[in-house]
């Protein structure tokens, strides 16, 4: 099972989306987010798609629909069509998600939180989303805001100019706030 991580870099990999739905906007949005080179099929399309840099089809899937696909998200709201575009995937060797049953897929999207720069996606390991989903909410309201990890980050740049007692004393210390700040102390 692979996963789909926050920092992948996907820049110049061609991914199908097959729906229009919501669920497909927001994987869309992901991938755009990793650089990947999005084609989204589907009759009928969440008007926000009109503003992302993807192609568009405005029709059902078709088998070829898939042609040169690294990876592919089924996501139409139809469990038919989804497991169609799920075989045909995987007779192609591509990567696909099954955004309406995960474990018909082999790659999954994690639920993510971002604030100041750190990222955090975290998955089950189970077909249980919502305690993903949950787990991240939770993530996020540890995540630092700018200034605070601004201020971290100048402290240990200043710790490692130190001489090495000194260093080790003041890396400690921010370890030590760090820790504090996420609940660990």
């Amino acid at each position: 099972m692979s996963f789909l991580p926050a920092f992948l870099d996907l820049r110049g990999v061609r991914v199908v989306v097959i729906g229009g739905g919501t669920v497909a906007l927001r994987r869309t949005r992901t991938l755009l987010g990793a650089g990947a080179q999005v084609q989204v099929v589907a009759p009928e399309q969440h008007p926000d798609f009109a503003a992302l840099p993807v192609t568009t089809l405005t029709r059902h899937y078709r088998r070829g629909d898939l042609s040169g696909a690294a990876l592919v998200v089924a996501a139409t709201g139809s469990a038919d069509a989804n497991g169609a575009v799920v075989r045909d995937a995987r007779a192609q060797g591509s990567l696909v998600n099954d955004a309406g049953d995960a474990t018909r897929g082999n790659w999954r999207f994690p639920a993510q939180a971002q604030r100041a720069g750190v990222q955090v996606a975290v998955t089950s390991g189970r077909e249980l989303p919502l305690l993903a989903q949950a787990l991240a909410e939770r993530a996020a309201a540890l995540l630092p805001d700018e200034p605070t990890l601004d201020g971290w980050a100048a402290r240990r740049e200043t710790a490692l100019t130190q001489p090495e007692a000194q260093r080790t004393a003041s890396l400690d210390a921010l370890r030590r706030d760090i820790r504090r700040a996420v609940g660990l102390a």
